[in-house]
């Protein structure tokens, strides 16, 4: 099994460039990070007529993301890297269709729209339910002290029946955020490029932030979110290679 890592603002993905189908068990293996290659997910591509080309999205969990703004980039730049990809293409990820442009020092991704639903009172905290593909809610205000905490738990609350990825929001000024994240499957992240689209659109939707150009803040850096009511979310931001693993027959399902 042959894999090419790449991170975005230190959230790393795997691409499986040659071995078997992946599996549930195969995935945890690989992503655990002191027995395994250690990942915040694997991409596995996937031949599809419904775009150019087609990824599914691996969590270290063994479940499969719907989306992931970070997953797109590091995909993105690996088939115009080693497939040889146009710079302007199209992604299915078995869920949902995107359009992935190769910039200069960035990929931009056009999520789609952002739906945000009405704010739910939840173990006594105000949040606000997002769908940009795949599940948000967010959470604004300062940082609590046990934010991971209150984010394992809100990831399973009955509420969100497919669990949720959870951002707790600061607002810097009307066009700046900074967020801490607890994802789906994943646990606390440094980055991530879908939670940042579903945390700016609940701060646009609220009043909070100014639609256009917002900045998000991160523990692992900057990525650029504009929201456009017509237009919907476009995600921007920047992809670092790391290089090529090879794994043998020690992993399960390789």
């Amino acid at each position: 099994m042959k894999l090419w890592r790449a991170h975005g603002l230190g959230n790393d993905y795997l691409v499986l460039e040659e071995g078997p189908t992946m599996t549930p068990d195969s995935a945890v293996a690989i992503c655990h990070r002191h027995t395994g290659v250690g990942s915040d997910g694997v991409l596995e591509p996937f031949d599809t007529q419904d775009a150019d080309y087609g990824v599914r999205i691996w969590n270290p969990d063994g479940s499969i993301a719907e989306k992931s703004g970070n997953g797109l980039r590091i995909f993105a730049r690996w088939l115009v890297e080693e497939r040889g990809a146009c710079n302007d293409f199209t992604v299915h990820t078995g869920h949902d269709r995107v359009r992935c442009e190769v910039l200069v020092g960035s990929i931009r991704v056009a999520m789609g729209p952002a739906v945000v639903s009405e704010a739910l009172v939840l173990e006594g905290r105000m949040v606000v339910p997002v769908n940009v593909g795949n599940p948000h809610c967010v959470i604004f205000g300062d940082f609590p002290d046990d934010w991971r905490s209150i984010g394992s738990r809100m990831e399973v609350n009955s509420q969100f029946p497919n669990r949720t990825n959870v951002q707790f929001a600061q607002v810097m000024d009307r066009n700046n955020l900074d967020i801490r994240i607890w994802e789906r499957g994943a646990g606390e992240t440094s980055a991530s490029g879908s939670s940042s689209c579903a945390a700016a659109a609940a701060g646009v939707q609220t009043g909070r932030l100014d639609s256009g150009d917002i900045t998000v803040h991160m523990p692992g850096g900057q990525l650029h979110v504009r929201v456009d009511p017509d237009m919907g979310v476009h995600l921007t931001g920047p992809v670092q290679v790391v290089g090529r693993i090879t794994v043998d027959s020690r992993w399960p399902g390789c």
